[in-house]
Protein backbone atom coordinates (compact mmCIF):
# COMPACT_ATOMS: atom_id res chain seq x y z
CA UNK A 1 0.00 0.00 0.00
CA UNK A 2 1.70 2.88 -1.19
CA UNK A 3 1.68 6.84 0.16
CA UNK A 4 -2.02 7.26 1.44
CA UNK A 5 -4.13 9.57 -1.33
CA UNK A 6 -5.01 12.27 1.44
CA UNK A 7 -1.72 12.49 2.99
CA UNK A 8 -0.28 13.07 -0.64
CA UNK A 9 -2.44 16.08 -0.65
CA UNK A 10 -1.50 17.28 2.44
CA UNK A 11 2.43 17.62 1.36
CA UNK A 12 2.51 21.32 0.86
CA UNK A 13 0.98 22.11 3.89
CA UNK A 14 2.91 20.36 5.98
CA UNK A 15 6.20 21.91 4.54
CA UNK A 16 4.86 25.15 5.05
CA UNK A 17 4.71 23.62 8.91
CA UNK A 18 7.52 22.68 8.90
CA UNK A 19 9.51 25.53 7.53
CA UNK A 20 7.74 27.94 9.67
CA UNK A 21 9.09 25.14 12.40
CA UNK A 22 12.96 25.67 11.04
CA UNK A 23 12.61 29.64 10.71
CA UNK A 24 11.91 29.93 14.48
CA UNK A 25 13.96 26.98 16.73
CA UNK A 26 13.70 27.11 20.39
CA UNK A 27 15.58 25.09 23.07
CA UNK A 28 15.58 22.09 25.02
CA UNK A 29 11.98 23.10 27.30
CA UNK A 30 11.95 26.69 26.20
CA UNK A 31 9.49 25.86 23.73
CA UNK A 32 6.28 28.62 24.16
CA UNK A 33 5.93 29.04 20.41
CA UNK A 34 6.37 25.66 18.79
CA UNK A 35 4.23 24.07 22.01
CA UNK A 36 1.73 26.50 21.42
CA UNK A 37 1.62 25.81 17.59
CA UNK A 38 1.46 22.33 18.08
CA UNK A 39 -1.28 22.57 20.44
CA UNK A 40 -3.47 25.32 18.07
CA UNK A 41 -3.42 22.77 15.26
CA UNK A 42 -4.42 19.55 16.98
CA UNK A 43 -7.30 21.13 18.12
CA UNK A 44 -8.44 22.81 14.99
CA UNK A 45 -7.78 19.33 13.39
CA UNK A 46 -10.50 18.44 15.74
CA UNK A 47 -8.61 16.01 18.48
CA UNK A 48 -10.81 14.93 21.29
CA UNK A 49 -8.37 15.76 23.83
CA UNK A 50 -5.42 18.12 23.87
CA UNK A 51 -3.28 18.70 26.95
CA UNK A 52 -0.12 21.24 27.27
CA UNK A 53 2.38 21.63 30.24
CA UNK A 54 3.61 17.61 30.44
CA UNK A 55 7.45 17.76 30.99
CA UNK A 56 6.91 21.48 31.56
CA UNK A 57 5.88 21.94 27.71
CA UNK A 58 5.22 18.80 26.22
CA UNK A 59 1.92 18.52 24.51
CA UNK A 60 -0.38 15.16 24.17
CA UNK A 61 -3.07 15.03 21.25
CA UNK A 62 -5.93 12.41 21.64
CA UNK A 63 -7.71 10.96 18.75
CA UNK A 64 -10.37 8.16 19.35
CA UNK A 65 -11.23 6.06 16.23
CA UNK A 66 -14.61 5.70 14.88
CA UNK A 67 -14.83 2.81 17.35
CA UNK A 68 -13.26 2.59 20.92
CA UNK A 69 -14.30 -0.60 21.77
CA UNK A 70 -10.79 -2.53 21.45
CA UNK A 71 -9.73 -0.12 24.11
CA UNK A 72 -6.25 -0.10 22.82
CA UNK A 73 -4.30 3.04 23.21
CA UNK A 74 -0.93 3.59 21.11
CA UNK A 75 1.35 6.49 21.50
CA UNK A 76 3.01 8.58 18.46
CA UNK A 77 5.92 10.41 19.44
CA UNK A 78 7.67 13.37 17.93
CA UNK A 79 10.59 15.46 19.44
CA UNK A 80 10.40 18.92 19.17
CA UNK A 81 13.41 20.93 20.42
CA UNK A 82 16.16 22.57 18.01
CA UNK A 83 20.14 22.49 18.44
CA UNK A 84 22.64 25.62 19.85
CA UNK A 85 24.14 25.91 16.17
CA UNK A 86 24.51 28.68 13.75
CA UNK A 87 22.94 27.89 10.75
CA UNK A 88 25.18 28.21 7.04
CA UNK A 89 22.37 26.99 4.51
CA UNK A 90 21.44 30.08 3.40
CA UNK A 91 18.25 28.71 2.15
CA UNK A 92 15.12 31.06 2.08
CA UNK A 93 13.55 29.50 5.26
CA UNK A 94 16.68 29.02 7.21
CA UNK A 95 17.01 30.01 11.13
CA UNK A 96 15.73 33.89 11.83
CA UNK A 97 17.26 32.86 15.86
CA UNK A 98 20.92 33.69 15.94
CA UNK A 99 22.63 30.73 17.45
CA UNK A 100 19.60 28.05 17.30
CA UNK A 101 18.39 25.70 14.43
CA UNK A 102 17.20 22.81 13.63
CA UNK A 103 19.69 21.17 13.29
CA UNK A 104 18.24 17.47 14.02
CA UNK A 105 15.36 17.49 11.92
CA UNK A 106 12.81 17.57 15.03
CA UNK A 107 11.02 20.34 12.57
CA UNK A 108 10.66 17.84 9.88
CA UNK A 109 9.29 15.12 12.83
CA UNK A 110 6.68 17.67 13.82
CA UNK A 111 5.66 18.01 10.83
CA UNK A 112 4.90 14.31 9.80
CA UNK A 113 3.13 14.11 13.28
CA UNK A 114 0.89 16.68 12.76
CA UNK A 115 -0.46 15.70 8.96
CA UNK A 116 -0.54 12.24 10.49
CA UNK A 117 -3.02 13.77 13.33
CA UNK A 118 -4.69 15.50 10.44
CA UNK A 119 -5.72 12.80 8.43
CA UNK A 120 -6.78 10.36 11.75
CA UNK A 121 -8.76 13.21 13.27
CA UNK A 122 -10.33 13.35 9.27
CA UNK A 123 -10.92 9.26 8.74
CA UNK A 124 -10.77 8.02 12.42
CA UNK A 125 -10.45 4.49 10.53
CA UNK A 126 -9.53 2.76 13.98
CA UNK A 127 -10.98 1.33 17.03
CA UNK A 128 -8.99 2.49 19.70
CA UNK A 129 -7.42 5.64 20.43
CA UNK A 130 -4.07 7.37 19.23
CA UNK A 131 -1.95 9.47 21.70
CA UNK A 132 -0.14 12.00 19.86
CA UNK A 133 2.89 12.94 21.98
CA UNK A 134 5.41 15.88 21.30
CA UNK A 135 7.90 15.91 23.38
CA UNK A 136 10.66 18.75 24.83
CA UNK A 137 14.00 19.06 25.26
CA UNK A 138 15.58 15.21 23.35
CA UNK A 139 18.58 16.87 22.81
CA UNK A 140 20.01 16.58 26.06
CA UNK A 141 17.45 17.93 28.52
CA UNK A 142 15.91 14.25 29.68
CA UNK A 143 12.27 15.88 28.19
CA UNK A 144 10.82 12.25 27.45
CA UNK A 145 12.13 11.10 31.09
CA UNK A 146 10.41 14.23 32.84
CA UNK A 147 6.84 13.53 30.81
CA UNK A 148 7.12 9.79 31.71
CA UNK A 149 8.08 10.85 35.17
CA UNK A 150 4.52 13.25 35.34
CA UNK A 151 3.05 10.06 34.50
CA UNK A 152 2.63 10.14 30.59
CA UNK A 153 2.11 6.43 29.91
CA UNK A 154 -0.41 5.87 33.15
CA UNK A 155 -2.44 9.04 32.73
CA UNK A 156 -3.37 8.29 28.97
CA UNK A 157 -3.44 4.66 29.36
CA UNK A 158 -0.70 4.38 26.53
CA UNK A 159 -0.16 0.22 25.68
CA UNK A 160 2.41 0.61 22.97
CA UNK A 161 4.68 3.40 22.14
CA UNK A 162 6.83 4.52 18.56
CA UNK A 163 9.35 6.87 17.20
CA UNK A 164 10.52 7.95 14.62
CA UNK A 165 13.92 9.80 13.26
CA UNK A 166 15.35 10.71 9.99
CA UNK A 167 18.75 9.58 8.88
CA UNK A 168 21.06 9.93 6.14
CA UNK A 169 20.12 6.93 4.49
CA UNK A 170 18.18 6.96 0.69
CA UNK A 171 15.45 9.05 0.81
CA UNK A 172 12.13 6.59 0.34
CA UNK A 173 13.75 4.24 2.62
CA UNK A 174 12.99 3.05 6.35
CA UNK A 175 15.28 1.44 8.85
CA UNK A 176 14.10 -0.87 11.59
CA UNK A 177 15.89 -3.94 14.19
CA UNK A 178 14.89 -5.81 17.07
CA UNK A 179 16.93 -4.95 20.28
CA UNK A 180 19.54 -2.20 20.24
CA UNK A 181 19.42 0.64 18.14
CA UNK A 182 21.17 3.55 20.09
CA UNK A 183 23.74 3.24 22.35
CA UNK A 184 23.38 5.15 26.21
CA UNK A 185 24.83 8.25 26.78
CA UNK A 186 26.47 9.15 30.00
CA UNK A 187 28.55 11.87 31.74
CA UNK A 188 31.76 11.61 33.18
CA UNK A 189 33.72 14.36 35.13
CA UNK A 190 37.40 13.98 36.43
CA UNK A 191 38.58 16.74 39.06
CA UNK A 192 42.53 16.57 39.40
CA UNK A 193 44.07 18.47 42.41
CA UNK A 194 47.71 18.69 42.63
CA UNK A 195 49.84 21.38 44.16
CA UNK A 196 49.75 24.68 42.24
CA UNK A 197 53.32 26.61 42.01
CA UNK A 198 55.59 28.06 39.83
CA UNK A 199 56.33 27.02 36.28
CA UNK A 200 59.75 27.09 36.89
CA UNK A 201 60.18 24.98 39.86
CA UNK A 202 57.76 21.54 38.38
CA UNK A 203 59.82 19.88 41.19
CA UNK A 204 57.92 21.59 43.81
CA UNK A 205 54.43 21.43 42.57
CA UNK A 206 51.96 18.69 41.46
CA UNK A 207 51.34 19.34 37.72
CA UNK A 208 47.43 18.85 37.45
CA UNK A 209 48.21 19.50 33.64
CA UNK A 210 50.59 17.01 33.40
CA UNK A 211 48.41 14.09 35.34
CA UNK A 212 44.92 15.61 33.52
CA UNK A 213 46.63 14.67 29.62
CA UNK A 214 47.98 11.19 31.47
CA UNK A 215 44.79 10.26 32.18
CA UNK A 216 43.23 11.73 28.94
CA UNK A 217 45.06 8.88 27.23
CA UNK A 218 44.96 5.97 30.33
CA UNK A 219 41.03 6.05 30.02
CA UNK A 220 41.79 5.20 26.31
CA UNK A 221 42.74 1.72 27.39
CA UNK A 222 39.60 0.95 28.99
CA UNK A 223 37.96 0.10 25.80
CA UNK A 224 40.95 -0.99 24.11
CA UNK A 225 41.91 -3.39 27.01
CA UNK A 226 38.79 -4.01 29.25
CA UNK A 227 36.08 -4.19 26.88
CA UNK A 228 35.60 -7.42 24.65
CA UNK A 229 36.91 -6.58 20.90
CA UNK A 230 33.03 -7.87 19.80
CA UNK A 231 31.23 -5.16 21.93
CA UNK A 232 30.66 -1.77 21.67
CA UNK A 233 32.03 1.47 23.88
CA UNK A 234 33.10 4.70 23.33
CA UNK A 235 34.85 7.26 26.25
CA UNK A 236 35.46 10.69 24.89
CA UNK A 237 37.35 13.33 26.86
CA UNK A 238 35.88 16.83 25.22
CA UNK A 239 36.46 19.52 27.33
CA UNK A 240 40.12 20.01 29.21
CA UNK A 241 40.34 23.12 31.23
CA UNK A 242 42.94 23.80 33.65
CA UNK A 243 45.09 27.28 34.65
CA UNK A 244 45.39 30.67 33.51
CA UNK A 245 48.44 31.90 33.37
CA UNK A 246 51.81 30.73 30.80
CA UNK A 247 54.26 30.76 34.48
CA UNK A 248 51.53 29.29 36.92
CA UNK A 249 51.08 25.40 37.67
CA UNK A 250 47.47 24.90 38.72
CA UNK A 251 46.40 23.41 41.76
CA UNK A 252 43.15 21.82 39.58
CA UNK A 253 42.24 20.56 36.58
CA UNK A 254 38.96 19.78 35.23
CA UNK A 255 37.64 16.97 32.70
CA UNK A 256 35.03 16.05 30.97
CA UNK A 257 33.24 13.76 28.74
CA UNK A 258 31.02 11.16 27.70
CA UNK A 259 30.60 7.02 27.63
CA UNK A 260 28.40 5.50 25.30
CA UNK A 261 27.37 1.38 25.56
CA UNK A 262 25.23 -0.64 24.09
CA UNK A 263 24.95 -3.43 27.12
CA UNK A 264 24.11 -2.58 30.63
CA UNK A 265 27.21 -5.31 31.49
CA UNK A 266 29.51 -3.05 29.40
CA UNK A 267 28.09 -0.02 31.02
CA UNK A 268 28.63 -1.38 34.40
CA UNK A 269 32.77 -2.46 33.35
CA UNK A 270 33.36 0.80 31.79
CA UNK A 271 32.04 2.89 35.07
CA UNK A 272 34.23 0.61 37.14
CA UNK A 273 37.72 0.42 34.98
CA UNK A 274 37.08 4.12 34.03
CA UNK A 275 36.58 4.98 38.12
CA UNK A 276 40.02 2.68 38.47
CA UNK A 277 42.38 4.50 35.58
CA UNK A 278 41.67 8.00 36.82
CA UNK A 279 42.31 7.17 40.65
CA UNK A 280 45.57 5.07 40.04
CA UNK A 281 46.85 7.27 37.26
CA UNK A 282 46.63 10.80 38.86
CA UNK A 283 47.46 8.50 42.73
CA UNK A 284 50.96 7.49 40.53
CA UNK A 285 51.79 11.25 39.74
CA UNK A 286 51.30 12.33 43.51
CA UNK A 287 47.46 13.84 42.61
CA UNK A 288 44.30 12.99 43.26
CA UNK A 289 41.16 12.57 41.27
CA UNK A 290 37.58 12.70 41.81
CA UNK A 291 35.49 10.92 39.45
CA UNK A 292 32.21 10.90 38.98
CA UNK A 293 30.04 8.92 36.44
CA UNK A 294 26.52 9.99 35.64
CA UNK A 295 24.04 7.97 34.10
CA UNK A 296 22.36 9.52 30.98
CA UNK A 297 20.12 8.44 28.50
CA UNK A 298 19.51 5.25 28.16
CA UNK A 299 20.14 2.83 25.39
CA UNK A 300 16.96 2.64 22.78
CA UNK A 301 16.12 -1.32 22.79
CA UNK A 302 12.94 -1.96 20.27
CA UNK A 303 10.79 -4.40 21.61
CA UNK A 304 10.97 -7.69 18.61
CA UNK A 305 7.17 -8.24 18.33
CA UNK A 306 6.69 -4.44 17.78
CA UNK A 307 9.85 -3.97 15.59
CA UNK A 308 8.05 -6.50 13.25
CA UNK A 309 5.39 -4.95 12.84
CA UNK A 310 6.55 -1.31 12.42
CA UNK A 311 8.73 -3.34 9.69
CA UNK A 312 5.63 -4.70 8.15
CA UNK A 313 3.68 -1.39 8.01
CA UNK A 314 7.17 0.56 6.89
CA UNK A 315 6.74 -2.62 4.02
CA UNK A 316 3.26 -1.29 3.18
CA UNK A 317 4.56 2.07 2.38
CA UNK A 318 7.76 2.15 0.20
CA UNK A 319 7.99 -1.83 -0.66
CA UNK A 320 10.05 -4.62 1.45
CA UNK A 321 13.35 -4.30 -0.89
CA UNK A 322 13.39 0.05 0.75
CA UNK A 323 13.06 -1.56 4.41
CA UNK A 324 16.34 -2.02 6.37
CA UNK A 325 16.58 -4.51 8.64
CA UNK A 326 20.24 -5.23 9.10
CA UNK A 327 21.00 -1.75 9.74
CA UNK A 328 23.99 -1.30 12.58
CA UNK A 329 23.27 0.23 16.03
CA UNK A 330 24.29 3.80 16.41
CA UNK A 331 26.72 5.40 19.09
CA UNK A 332 24.52 8.32 19.34
CA UNK A 333 21.90 8.55 22.11
CA UNK A 334 17.69 9.15 21.60
CA UNK A 335 15.88 9.62 25.43
CA UNK A 336 12.51 7.81 23.11
CA UNK A 337 14.23 5.24 25.48
CA UNK A 338 12.77 6.24 28.23
CA UNK A 339 9.23 5.68 26.59
CA UNK A 340 10.40 2.29 25.92
CA UNK A 341 11.50 1.24 29.33
CA UNK A 342 7.95 2.19 30.21
CA UNK A 343 6.20 0.58 27.41
CA UNK A 344 6.87 -1.83 24.05
CA UNK A 345 7.03 -0.37 21.24
CA UNK A 346 10.07 1.29 18.83
CA UNK A 347 12.21 3.40 17.33
CA UNK A 348 12.24 3.54 13.39
CA UNK A 349 14.23 5.47 10.68
CA UNK A 350 13.53 7.53 8.01
CA UNK A 351 15.98 8.07 5.09
CA UNK A 352 15.69 11.36 3.63
CA UNK A 353 19.29 11.03 2.01
CA UNK A 354 21.19 14.39 1.40
CA UNK A 355 25.15 15.29 1.73
CA UNK A 356 25.00 16.61 5.44
CA UNK A 357 23.97 14.79 8.57
CA UNK A 358 22.38 15.99 11.92
CA UNK A 359 23.97 18.18 14.08
CA UNK A 360 25.80 19.79 11.03
CA UNK A 361 25.40 23.51 10.37
CA UNK A 362 24.37 22.78 6.90
CA UNK A 363 22.00 20.42 7.19
CA UNK A 364 18.19 20.65 6.15
CA UNK A 365 15.50 18.44 6.49
CA UNK A 366 14.34 16.67 3.08
CA UNK A 367 10.82 17.66 2.68
CA UNK A 368 10.38 15.73 0.43
CA UNK A 369 10.34 12.41 2.67
CA UNK A 370 7.01 13.61 4.44
CA UNK A 371 4.45 11.75 2.96
CA UNK A 372 6.27 8.47 3.60
CA UNK A 373 6.50 9.37 7.49
CA UNK A 374 2.70 10.74 7.51
CA UNK A 375 1.75 7.70 5.57
CA UNK A 376 3.66 5.66 7.97
CA UNK A 377 1.98 7.22 10.79
CA UNK A 378 -1.59 6.45 9.77
CA UNK A 379 -0.68 3.53 8.73
CA UNK A 380 0.39 1.81 11.57
CA UNK A 381 -2.96 3.29 13.20
CA UNK A 382 -5.21 1.58 11.28
CA UNK A 383 -3.54 -1.30 10.72
CA UNK A 384 -2.35 -1.67 14.81
CA UNK A 385 -6.01 -1.16 15.81
CA UNK A 386 -8.22 -2.18 13.04
CA UNK A 387 -11.76 -0.70 12.61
Amino acid sequence: MPIVNRIAGLHDEATAWRRDFHQHPELLFDLPRTSAIVADKLREFGCDEVVTGIGRTGVVGLIRGAKTTSGRVIGLRSDMDALPLTEITGLPHASTVPGKMHACGHDGHMAMLLGAAKYLAETRNFDGTVALIFQPAEEGGGGAREMVAEGLMDRFGIQEVYGMHNNIDPAGTLSVRAGPTSAAADRIHILVEGRGGHAAKPHLAVDTVLVAAQIVIAVQSVVARSIDPLGSAVVSICAFNAGHANNVIPQTAELRGTVRTLTKDIQALVEQRLREVVEKTAESYGATATFTYTYGCPMVVNHAAEAEYAAAVAASIVGAENVRRDKPPTMGSEDFSFMLEERPGCMIGIGQGGEFGVHHPAYDFNDEILPIGMSYWARLVETRMPA
